[in-house]
């Protein structure tokens, strides 16, 4: 196995990464957590302040209430969103973005301001590819990115 890298920046990867590496990787998880379809706009709801389950549900399209119990129960459980229950006869239940949470959705935002500026180049070099690695029988609009 390689050294890990020299510079600074690094995380010293070793070469090759193994699977047991990858998976033991702290960043995989993280990265697998905001890759998710659901969980960076949950993040970008509670930056807002404490919402509460209903509002949450009625805040994005498309997001059954399964899925929004799924997403808002494993970001409880790392500890980036915490849950109050608010008994009574209107019985609630609100999320707020933990500082775990809140530091969390500050590295996502850098990374969107990177992706909105980075927009017209990424769709330039897609184009560019596609134009010159033609898969037949595969229109263009319908390969995939990877």
């Amino acid at each position: 196995m390689s050294p890990p890298h020299d510079h600074p920046t690094d995380v010293g990867v070793a070469v090759p990464v193994t699977p047991d590496e990858h998976e033991s990787c702290p960043a995989t998880a993280v990265l697998r957590r905001v890759g998710d379809k659901w969980t960076p706009v949950v993040l970008s709801l509670l930056a807002g302040g404490s919402r509460g389950f209903n509002e949450l549900d009625r805040s994005v399209e498309g997001l059954s209430r399964r899925m929004l119990t799924r997403t808002l129960r494993t970001l409880e459980r790392d500890g980036l969103v915490s849950r109050t229950a608010h008994p009574g006869a209107a019985a609630r239940v609100e999320y707020t973005l933990t500082h775990l949470g809140h530091s969390l959705r500050e590295s996502l935002l850098v990374l969107s301001r990177w992706a909105v500026v980075h927009d017209d180049d990424l769709r330039a070099a897609r184009a560019g590819y596609d134009a010159t690695h033609v898969q037949p029988g595969i229109p263009s609009a319908s390969r995939g990115t990877a």
